[in-house]
């Protein structure tokens, strides 16, 4: 590739060369240091190449010495660009105009790429930069470091380092979040612990407080599990915190209805839109892009430009609007059915996930009229105990 491109800015021709001992052409370029390449043999005594410009008036000079002949098919490269400019001023001055506004391009910020943050989202951090001054279109050279670094951290305080670093006109933020230190159980208040949900005791683990519980047990929703009000039986009540664990086997039942009738996208065709985007300004070329009144799906790509892999100021976006229509679709029962199921299996897992783990499923089916009733009937482990403050009097 880059071989490509440095014969192209030396300009390169193609010719076709005729001769009755072809070798003889080869013999002179490779004395002379004529460097060739793309030969095709066309007969047995005409074969074309391509040479660079210099070469090219070299061996055109030469080639009566071989008694050839050398005719020139196609000249192509910057030297030829420009000797075809010369006749049209206006385009010239153009093309140097758009070189020239390029070039300075790419001393000005026009995109941001954000790395490191995790919690904080990238536009809580873009728009404290173009607070500070740093946005589309800043002078990348005149970025102060360590100053922006101090005014944003204090600025954001979830962050604890951030460095801006500007290649050609893409600004790369990284950043590293701070690591929240957990909250220390506070065993002061007294509490008890009660269960969140019933179910059947597998495991208890007590920090603190009396058990009222034992592995085995069948408890109830708000039943307490570990009390945080002792009787010492000779000074009367000692109140502490119940803090602790209880594992314990449970049972749900999630249902829904899944209708036998559903509908369906058809797509009836599509629309293109291309736009040119330079900072914040956008060129459209297309006349109109209102669709009222019709179905879509919108997808939207964009493209930034680079030269020699440095990123230009320029953005191709791409938006695509696919048309369809609804179509109504029988579902059979057994679709119906692994729509249902997954949309339970879904929900139960976003419950329990916090706490434990699903066990085993049963599903059950039933047909009412046009839907499909589906259950779900899941055995899980999970930790059942929710602390709950002990109100006392003073």
């Amino acid at each position: 590739m880059i071989r490509d491109l440095v014969n192209r800015l030396h300009g390169q021709v193609q010719v076709r060369v005729e001769c009755a001992f072809p070798e003889r052409v080869m013999n002179l370029c490779a004395a002379h240091n004529l460097r060739f390449w793309d030969l095709c043999r066309e007969d047995e005594h005409t074969f074309t190449c391509v040479l660079r410009r210099r070469d090219y008036r070299l061996l055109r000079r030469m080639a009566p010495r071989a008694q050839a002949s050398v005719t020139p098919l196609r000249r192509s490269g910057a030297p030829y660009f420009f000797l075809r400019l010369r006749a049209r001023p206006v385009l010239a001055v153009g093309a140097a105009a758009v070189g020239l506004w390029l070039m300075l391009g790419t001393f000005f910020i026009w995109d941001f790429q954000v790395e490191g943050n995790k919690t904080v989202p990238t536009e809580t951090i873009l728009r404290a930069l173009e607070r500070q001054g740093v946005g589309i279109g800043s002078f990348g050279l005149s970025l102060d470091g360590e100053d922006l670094r101090n005014r944003i951290l204090l600025e954001i305080p979830e962050l604890v380092w951030l460095t801006v670093n500007v290649s050609g006109c893409r600004a790369q933020v990284q950043v590293r979040e701070r690591v929240t230190v957990p909250e220390g159980v506070d065993r002061s208040p007294p509490s008890n612990l009660v269960a969140r949900r019933g179910g059947l005791v597998l495991e208890i683990h007590a920090f603190s407080g009396i058990k009222c519980v034992v592995p085995g047990m069948s408890v109830e929703e708000g039943q307490i599990l570990l009390a945080g009000v002792e009787d010492t039986g000779t000074f009367g009540a000692r109140t502490t915190a119940g803090l602790g664990e209880v594992t314990a086997r449970t049972w749900h039942t999630l249902a829904t209805r899944v209708p036998l009738l559903a509908q369906r996208k058809v797509y009836t065709g599509e629309k293109q839109a291309l736009s040119l985007i330079f900072g914040k300004k956008r060129i459209k070329f297309f006349p109109n892009s209102s669709i009222e009144g019709r179905r879509y799906d919108k997808i939207t790509t964009r493209k930034q430009l680079s030269f020699l892999g440095i990123p230009l100021p320029v953005s191709v976006e791409r938006e695509t609007f696919r048309f369809y229509e609804t179509q109504r679709l029988s579902l059979s029962a057994s679709d119906a059915a692994a729509r249902g199921e997954q949309a339970l299996t879904q929900y139960l897992r976003a419950v329990v996930s916090p706490y434990g783990e699903i066990c085993s499923t049963r599903t059950d089916l039933r047909t009412l009229g046009d839907t499909l009733e589906v259950t779900l009937r899941a055995e899980c482990e999970e930790e059942i105990g929710v602390t709950v403050p002990i109100y006392m009097s003073p």
